[in-house]
């Protein structure tokens, strides 16, 4: 049993070794995701917001982890079993136990006051659909379906411009996503934006997002959807105004040209003339054929080798 333990320890720590060499030598070749130490780059003027109260709350909850740590080390110290030690029965003190219920409540209430601005701008104050680039977005084991309107502005028409895992939007401009999962639910998540939506099957939720400067970021699934939820991943392009207008007036060409009714081939040619180059004989050849003269109620034909 040990020598397994000590052969399990050794390959582990093998294992670990090769890892960090491995990591450690091709270093200089990968590109960092994130720029920051702390959290995901902030790509939207809510992340901010987003990440103050973060903060806020981390820091509360780390000074009452001290506080409720220490103190507990020290009861365990202070009143650890000894030799001729005496348990007393204590019922507890009413005061303390009231006070220390009504300082988290406040707290608690509290952060509620100051995050239900942010909450109601991220969740409520959506933008309106006329001064917002609208796009369904329709997630699907294991891919995100994407439309936009077509030329004639509305979804759900034959123009609609659809892809698959390749979202594109304008920077500068608000952008209001629709979202319906169409099997189980799943979950819209940017880490830059600090946007995260489920996607239910049967109803219609909504987020939206404002992106400054152009870039490129990953479309997560943040719910567990099945088997391969791992590889559900988008891809989310943010244009200046010019290039957005550019790959959507392409978009629009290219189904123009789907929805284009094919071309009408020319009509067959018909029978019954006596000029149809069917019955024109071959230039030359009078020996073996003969001429066609007159018109085709009356034609007669001259054998020119036997004059009849």
């Amino acid at each position: 049993m040990i020598n397994r333990i000590r052969a399990y320890s050794i390959a582990i720590a093998g294992f670990l070794l090769g890892s960090a060499g491995t990591a450690l030598a091709q270093g200089s070749k990968v590109v960092a995701r994130y720029h920051r130490y702390w959290l995901p780059d902030q790509a939207t003027a809510i992340a901010g917001k987003v990440d103050d109260m973060f903060n806020l709350i981390l820091w509360i909850t780390s000074v009452v982890f001290v506080l409720v740590a220490v103190v507990l080390v020290y009861f365990l110290i202070r009143y650890r079993a000894r030799p001729g030690g005496k348990a007393i029965f204590y019922h507890g003190n009413t005061r303390l136990e009231i006070i220390w219920t009504v300082i988290p409540a406040l707290i608690v209430i509290a952060l509620g006051f100051l995050s239900k601005d942010l909450w109601s701008q991220i969740k409520q104050q959506f933008p309106a659909e006329n001064d917002a680039l609208v796009i369904d977005v329709r997630p699907r084991q294991f891919q995100w379906d994407i439309r936009y309107a077509g030329a004639d502005g509305k979804f759900n028409t034959p123009d609609d411009i659809t892809t698959i895992n390749q979202l594109h939007v304008p920077a500068g401009k608000n952008v209001l996503i629709k979202l319906t999962a169409q099997d189980v639910i799943h979950s819209f998540f940017v880490p830059e934006f600090r946007v995260k939506q489920d996607a239910v099957p049967g109803m219609v939720t909504k987020t939206w997002f404002n992106v400054p400067k152009p870039g490129h970021f990953e479309i997560a699934c943040a719910e567990l959807c099945g088997l391969g939820h791992y590889r559900m991943r988008g891809y989310l392009t943010v244009d200046t105004q010019a290039d957005f207008d550019a790959w959507y007036s392409k978009q629009q060409s290219e189904k123009a040209a789907q929805l284009a009714p094919p071309p009408v081939a020319p009509a067959a040619p018909t029978g019954g003339s006596t000029t149809d180059s069917a019955l024109i004989p071959p230039k030359g050849d009078t020996a073996t054929h003969g001429t066609v003269t007159g018109d085709s109620a009356g034609a007669k034909k001259t054998d020119t080798a036997t004059g009849k």
